[in-house]
């Protein structure tokens, strides 16, 4: 699968490789991360160049932000979660990115962070397509 672009945006191959698209909000690409054990989105604001928040202009700022609360409120709904985990790290992938993870006091590896934790088990293509059909959905919403 190619990387899209928009106006010199690129997304990052690790991204690419990591996750799956879902849609695109004004600013941000929603992408899920190919990982079953928790519902976990990422946004990632199409923006060349950017590697922190800071880096967006205020307007773009303030668009993520709104973008993470609408995404977190469709997590919510959708999932059973004790806690949203929302981390924009970039430690091993400098694009800017925010991580929305949908965490259960019964996971793996609560209350640690996730990273690092087993390994990930991907989607079944049939539940892949079930889970970004009904994700979209809601964030067209």
């Amino acid at each position: 699968m190619n990387a899209p672009e928009h106006h010199g945006f690129q997304l990052h191959p690790q991204l690419v490789a990591d996750s799956h698209p879902v849609c695109d909000l004004p600013l941000s690409t929603v992408r899920l991360i190919d990982d079953v054990r928790w519902p976990w989105l990422i946004l990632v604001p199409r923006r060349p160049f950017a590697s922190e928040v800071v880096d967006l202009a205020h307007g773009d700022q303030l668009a993520l932000l709104v973008e993470i609360s609408k995404v977190s409120r469709v997590l919510q709904r959708q999932y059973r979660t004790d806690k949203l985990n929302i981390a924009a790290l970039g430690n091993l992938v400098p694009q800017l990115h925010v991580h929305i993870i949908c965490r259960r006091k019964d996971d793996a590896a609560w209350p640690r962070p996730v990273w690092g934790v087993g390994t990930p088990e991907p989607y079944r293509p049939e539940h892949l397509h079930i889970r970004i059909r009904q994700l979209a959905s809601s964030l067209a919403g």
